[in-house]
């Protein structure tokens, strides 16, 4: 069985290579981050408005501190706030953080629009390592490359009014080169990102969402489907206080 959804993700790749071709004709080089700087931050649902997927609330981080760089900050109970675009570097930093006071931290507490996937890969990989949980508190936003952040999560917590998307990944800043370079990049994105997730425990439907949905676009997920995929170990119980 994972063989094959492996071989359904590299078959899926080719639409990714698609997005990635109509978007770098479209628009000039961009740095290698998702969502696209000159994308708003909080991106519409995949499909029509007010269909099955959209955001429960208005994230509560204004857009000009999301789009920063991330930076960290501990506060009292071990918790780490990450809060920014994972920008490259972002995992250097990430890992001076924890070698300098990983003894304190219990907690990465995410808010953030993603970015950089390798940098987000190897942050996930570091929590998982150190036996650290993760968290999306209440209106912070966890969407495209962050939700990999957070699958590395011993534990994973997020408020039920919390916004958490994926959508495609792309390397909006590196040259394509052929149809066929460009092809065997997607191909490789798609594996490690699904290798990853597989490692994690989460399930293959997180990732099947991502695919389906463009670059500009989100797929929401609802807590029933972070707890049905395994994004989520354990609920926190907060109810969405209906701000749009």
């Amino acid at each position: 069985m994972r063989g094959a959804f492996y071989l359904l993700l590299a078959a899926a790749a080719t639409f990714v290579v698609l997005d990635v071709k109509d978007i770098t004709e479209a628009e000039a080089a961009r740095p290698s981050l998702e969502p696209v700087p000159e994308l708003p931050i909080f991106l519409p649902p995949k499909g029509e408005p007010g269909v099955r997927g959209a955001p429960p609330v208005q994230p509560l981080t204004p857009e000009e501190v999301l789009r920063k760089p991330m930076t960290f900050s501990l506060v009292k109970g071990g918790v780490l706030h990450a809060e920014g675009t994972i920008d490259p570097g972002a995992a250097e930093r990430f890992s001076r953080e924890i070698e300098a006071r990983g003894e304190y931290i219990k907690i990465v507490s995410l808010d953030s629009p993603g970015g950089s996937v390798d940098d987000a890969l190897a942050m996930s990989k570091l929590i998982r390592e150190k036996a650290i949980a993760t968290n999306v508190g209440e209106k912070a936003l966890c969407a495209s490359s962050c939700p990999l952040v957070f699958a590395g999560g011993i534990t994973r917590t997020a408020a039920n009014n919390s916004v958490m998307g994926v959508h495609q990944v792309f390397n909006g800043g590196i040259d394509q080169g052929s149809p066929e370079q460009a092809m065997s990049s997607a191909q490789a994105i798609t594996a490690r990102v699904a290798r990853h997730l597989d490692e994690m425990g989460i399930g293959a439907g997180l990732w099947i969402h991502a695919l389906e949905t463009p670059p500009n676009q989100l797929y929401y997920l609802s807590p029933a489907e972070m707890s049905e995929y395994r994004l989520t170990t354990d609920a926190i119980g907060v109810v969405g206080s209906g701000d749009g």
